[in-house]
């Protein structure tokens, strides 16, 4: 199932979201405007490499902080399909998380989920010197937390029926639900060392957006009638 949009209306412009989207959007035009060296050089200086940051290996040239490849590394992305796919979900869920929490504690919840959706992808893989690039793992966080606030707002998505494609409306409980499990099976199976999409961090960051957006909220306290 591809997602294309939901039915769930917001109050305000998502500020936020909509700049998440072009930065990383101008991340990739830049990192596509490189030879082919200089893109593998930029995701080994920007992108997260989990042996770095855990001190089991050291790359020459490497003038960041192991810390903040964290935060750089989302914004990089490692070809289209990866950026169409991972902005067209935050076009879709990130607009409502951040009008229902607000653009500062969304930007900060987005980065917290980044960032945890990293260390669950270092964690699982400690000795990986591959360098993680890409927005998925705070974008999974995002998720979690739709789930969470809206399990049963319509989503409409792409379903592909043997030969025939149509479209069809489900709740975002089945959507997400589906997402995770597929996500989960599939960190479950990849070998360690291996490259390809860091499962783990999907995870992480999902299960860290389910368990912190109730921290996020700014109407925790749902309003009382008096008698």
């Amino acid at each position: 199932m591809i997602p294309l949009r939901d039915d769930n209306p917001i109050r305000t412009r998502p500020v936020v979201t909509f700049a998440l989207i072009a930065l990383c959007t101008l991340a990739f035009l830049w990192q596509v405007s490189l030879s082919a060296n200089g893109q593998q050089q930029v995701a080994y200086l920007f992108g997260f490499i989990p042996a770095v940051l855990f001190g089991n290996a050291q790359l020459e040239g490497q003038w960041i902080p192991a810390s903040t490849t964290i935060i750089t590394s989302m914004f990089l992305h490692g070809g289209w399909l990866h950026l169409i796919g991972n902005m067209l979900y935050l076009w879709i869920f990130g607009d409502n998380i951040e009008d229902r929490i607000g653009r500062g504690r969304f930007l900060v919840f987005y980065l917290v989920c980044g960032g945890v959706a990293a260390l669950g992808q270092g964690l699982a893989d400690p000795q990986s010197e591959i360098p993680m690039i890409g927005a998925s793992g705070a974008i999974s966080g995002v998720l979690g937390a739709y789930l969470v606030l809206y399990p049963r707002a319509k989503v409409l998505v792409l379903l592909p029926l043997l030969i025939f494609i149509t479209t069809v409306r489900v709740p975002a409980l089945v959507v997400l639900g589906i997402w995770f499990a597929g996500q989960l099976l599939s960190s479950l199976i990849a070998a360690p060392g291996s490259g390809g999409v860091a499962f783990a961090a999907h995870v992480g960051g999902f299960v860290a957006g389910v368990v912190l957006i109730r921290l996020f909220l700014r109407d925790r306290r749902r309003p009382r009638r008096r008698a």
